[in-house]
C-alpha cells in the first residue's frame, strides 16, 4: 500500500526538503508541493490525497487553521520551526510533528506512522451511512454500481434504486474503500466488481457503459489490476 501526499510551505527551501525526503521513502508518492495553502484547495477537491505535510507558521491562513477546515480530510504531519505549537498540533490529531530542520530518518518515521494510520483507515467496511436529505440511510457497498456527481450533489446507483445526497467527488472518495472503487472520469466512480467489460475510452456497470475520462486513462489498467487480484 502506498501513500499520496502533497506539501504546503511558503518556504520553498523547506518545500525542497520534504521532496528529497519523499524521494527516498518507497510508499510515499509526493504528488504536488504548495508555497500557498489556497492554491492546494482545488487540487484536494480533484484527487485523493492520504497526507498533507503541512507547515504550521504560514501568511494568511496558518497550519492550524487550514487543518480545521479540512472536513473528514486527510491525514496531517505538521512541519514547522516552532515547537510551541506542538500541543495544538497533536489536538488536532495530526499524524506527527515534525520540527525542523528533521532527519530523513525522522520523516521517515512520521511516514511509517501515517501508513499504519491509513491501514486503520482502509479497514474495509460493509455498508456506510449516506445523508439523504434530514435522514441518514444504510447502504452496502457491494450494492453500490456506480456513482453519478452532478455539482454538490452524488447519485448512488445501487443494484435495485438510487439515491441522491449532498456530496463531492472528493468527500465520497474518503468514505469509500479504495481497493472496491476507482475514478473514471471527473463525474463518475466505478464499483470494481460490477465493471463488466472495459476499453480505453469506456467501462461498462451492468450494462451501463460509462466515459473514461482523458486525464484518469490510467484507472483502465487499475481496475484490471484489481479484478485480478
Amino acid at each position: 500500500m502506498k501513500l499520496v501526499a502533497i506539501a504546503i510551505d511558503d518556504e520553498p527551501k523547506a518545500l525542497e526538503v520534504v521532496q528529497m525526503h519523499a524521494a527516498k521513502v518507497p510508499f510515499l508518492e509526493l504528488q504536488a508541493s504548495f508555497i500557498d495553502a489556497f492554491e492546494a484547495l482545488p487540487f484536494l477537491r480533484q484527487h485523493k490525497v492520504d497526507l498533507i505535510f503541512l507547515d504550521i507558521k504560514m501568511p494568511d491562513i496558518s497550519g492550524i487553521e487550514f487543518a480545521q477546515i479540512l472536513k473528514n480530510g486527510p491525514l496531517v504531519v505538521f512541519t514547522t520551526a516552532y515547537s510551541e505549537y506542538a500541543v495544538q498540533g497533536f489536538d488536532l490529531d495530526a499524524v506527527d510533528y515534525l520540527l525542523k530542520p528533521f532527519s530523513l530518518a525522522r520523516f521517515t518515521k512520521a511516514c511509517n506512522k501515517a501508513l499504519e494510520m491509513k491501514n486503520v483507515r482502509t479497514e474495509v467496511p460493509e455498508f456506510i451511512f449516506l445523508k439523504t436529505g434530514y435522514e441518514e440511510e444504510k447502504v452496502y457497498l457491494k450494492d453500490i454500481l456506480y456513482i453519478e456527481a452532478a455539482g454538490n450533489y452524488m447519485t448512488y446507483v445501487l443494484k435495485e434504486r438510487k439515491l441522491m445526497c449532498r456530496q463531492n467527488v472528493p468527500e465520497a472518495l474518503q468514505t469509500l474503500p479504495e481497493q472496491d472503487f476507482v475514478r473514471v472520469h471527473r463525474s463518475f466512480i466505478v464499483g470494481v466488481q460490477h465493471v463488466g467489460k472495459i476499453a480505453r475510452q469506456q467501462v461498462w456497470v451492468n450494462g451501463v457503459e460509462i466515459p473514461v475520462g482523458a486525464s484518469y486513462e490510467d484507472s483502465v489498467g487499475l481496475i484490471k489490476e484489481k479484478l485480478n487480484g
